[in-house]
Order: C-alpha cells, then structure tokens, then sequence
C-alpha cells in the first residue's frame, strides 16, 4: 500500500472522525456509480507481447500502488482512451 502524507493522514482521520461530509448532489453519485460500473465491466479477453523489461517495471510500479499488474495495465489503456492518461 502507498504511504501516506501528513496531509492525507489528516485527511484520513477526519473521515474516520466522522468529521467530512459529502457535497456531492443526487445526479453526480449517479454519474460516478455508473462511470464506475462501466469502468468495472470486464467482458474481453486480451493477449499482449511486452518486453520482460516493461513487464519486470509494470510489475515493479503495481506492487508499489498496492494492485495486481493487470488491472494496472487496463487502468491505464483506459486513462489512455479516455484522454485522461497524464505524464508526470
């Protein structure tokens, strides 16, 4: 799991607090449920060749974020065709 900053820590314990309180309106939970259960479907299987190399680092940065290699690659295919994949 990632570490946590001092920020996130605060954050954290103000939710367990009870102390944060959702704004968010009726029609964007259910924008976000549904972008959810779209982003969740799975119905397709997909075979790829990578480097050992490219997988020996997808393998290094999914254990570092605490998920399984393959969701890593399927969330970022999905960033990708989204236009949301950002470059640090």
């Amino acid at each position: 799991m990632p570490k946590t900053d001092h920020f996130e820590n605060d954050i954290l314990e103000a939710y367990e607090a009870g102390q944060l309180k959702s704004i968010a309106t009726k029609e964007e939970l259910a924008r976000i449920r549904a972008a959810a259960r779209a982003t969740a479907l799975k119905d397709k299987r997909v075979n790829i060749r990578l480097s050992s190399g490219d997988l020996h680092d997808i393998q290094a940065k999914a254990l570092e974020e605490g998920i399984p290699y393959q969701t890593l690659i399927a969330s970022i295919l999905h960033k990708y065709i989204t236009g949301r994949l950002q470059e640090h």
